[in-house]
């Protein structure tokens, strides 16, 4: 078998082999849709294959490139969305039941056009929980996502599909959606490199909203190199998002090799360091380690700033969703619904000044990065628990999991700053650790995650067999 048809390929190795005609993308394609028949079954990551679209797509890549003509970057990479962004023909599900009924996409979400002009292939849609509302990855209507290294333990969500179709080979690369984790906490739990860029820099148009304010999306990938790859093809002011910056495209990638020789990088203390498991202090120490950093900086009010995360996630999710609770509450995940229900009755007062304190927040932080480049934190609180746990440890006492599996991701989303996570790869479980960057300089944090990952500090772990 070519290296490119291998499970854990690289998108980079998929299309270089496909642009040099080492392999055809058609037989790339025909290997992941072969392992999607084959190992889906037990992870649970998709939730609709699109193999004709696939192969098609395949075979017109295989045309041009025989016909003399340049291929793109992403020459035969096979991905996948989850299931929020719309793809033509299919119905734009969210993780829900109620979305079943809604018609068909009429077309594709931008960042899915963007990949496939650059030749990417898509292959299929992804599990995730229910409209974007979860850290767990378990759905009430599709079934729980599995993680591929202990199919026992959560993928993490609510990009879960995500997590487990990377993690588990099934795809070199994948498009999933963050507002207070929901990229980095699967690429923690799944052991993999996830990149929430800055708030506006990608285009959410064709995408089903959870909270506009935070709503934020990205790729996760198998390594720092595949996140640059997809994530320049990815940048580009979009009209059809109100809130997709028009900035001009800075490509990452040709700036990896730039190493990180005077970079001022620090670890985040305070809240960052309360209520951690053994596993991801010990992650951050190994980064911290690798990077010889020593200096720690306190993110001032960070616990703050995820309760008034909670409080607008909660109210604009409910306002969105109002027509649905009206109608259909009974078809909601009952942990869904009461969630958006409580954001429903929360007073005016109290979302106005969780708003006013966000632009306290904000300007306090951006002020940190007046002194330094980017900032080292836990991206969870511990390693993937299992599938239907409730509670789980902080701090000595017994709290409930779902809504603390974000501790630590919700106080960066809030203010839309730029974050990769990198795994690292502990035994028996991998755990994340975010590089949190200035507004727009993600590639200062993807520069980091390439020299972490040439040192072999951290690594995407193969799946369990």
């Amino acid at each position: 078998m070519p290296d490119a048809m291998r499970a854990t390929a690289s998108a980079a190795e998929i299309a270089e082999a496909v642009a040099t005609g080492k392999v055809g993308a058609a037989r790339v394609v025909e290997a992941t849709l072969r392992r999607i028949g084959e190992r889906d079954k037990t992870l649970n990551a998709f939730t609709a294959v699109t193999g004709e679209r696939a192969m098609a797509r395949a075979r017109t890549i295989d045309a041009e490139r025989a016909a003399g003509r340049r291929l793109g970057v992403l020459a035969g990479v096979p991905f996948a969305a989850k299931n929020l962004f719309d793809v033509a023909g299919l119905s734009t599900l969210a993780g829900s039941k109620i979305n079943r009924d809604r018609p068909p996409a009429a077309a594709d979400a931008t960042l899915v056009k963007r990949l496939e002009s650059a030749g990417g292939v898509l292959v299929g849609t992804l599990n995730m929980g229910e409209y974007a509302y979860d850290f767990t990855g378990e759905n009430a209507h599709f079934g729980p996502s599995r993680n591929p290294h202990d199919v026992t333990r959560m993928t993490g969500g609510s990009s879960g599909g995500c997590g487990g179709a990377v993690a588990g080979g099934l795809v070199p690369l994948a498009l999933g959606s963050d507002t207070n984790g929901s990229i980095r906490v699967p690429s923690s739990f799944c052991g993999l490199f996830g990149l929430k860029p800055t708030y506006g820099r990608l285009s959410r148009a064709g995408t089903f909203p959870f909270v506009a304010s935070l709503d934020h999306v990205g790729p996760l990938a198998r390594s720092a190199r595949d996140l640059a790859l997809a994530y320049d093809v990815m940048q580009g002011h979009d009209p059809d998002d109100p809130v997709c910056m028009r900035r001009a495209a800075e490509p990452t990638l040709e700036r990896l090799q730039q190493g990180i020789a005077g970079l001022r990088v620090a670890v985040a203390c305070g809240h960052f360091k309360r209520g951690t498991a053994p596993e991801a202090l010990a992650a951050v120490a190994r980064v911290a380690q690798a990077l010889e950093v020593t200096r720690e900086i306190e993110i001032p009010e960070a616990a703050r700033a995820r309760a008034a995360a909670f409080v607008i996630t909660a109210s604009e999710g409910a306002c969105l969703h109002l027509p649905r609770l009206r109608a259909r509450a009974c078809d909601f995940d009952p942990a869904v619904r009461d969630r958006l229900l409580a954001g429903a009755f929360l007073p005016a007062a109290l979302v106005m000044k969780a708003q006013k304190f966000r632009r306290w927040y904000r300007a306090q932080v951006l002020e940190l990065f007046q002194s330094v480049d980017a900032i080292l934190a836990p991206a969870t609180p511990c390693p993937a628990p299992r599938i239907g746990q409730q509670t789980m440890q902080l701090e000595g006492v017994e709290v409930p999991l779902r809504p603390n599996i974000g501790i630590f991701t919700q106080p960066l989303s809030f203010v839309g700053l730029p974050v990769v996570a990198v795994p690292v790869p502990l035994s028996p479980l991998p755990i994340g650790v975010q590089i949190v960057a200035a507004p727009w300089r993600e590639d200062v944090a993807l520069r980091i995650a390439h020299v972490l990952e040439e040192s072999k500090a951290v690594a995407a772990p193969l799946p369990a067999e």
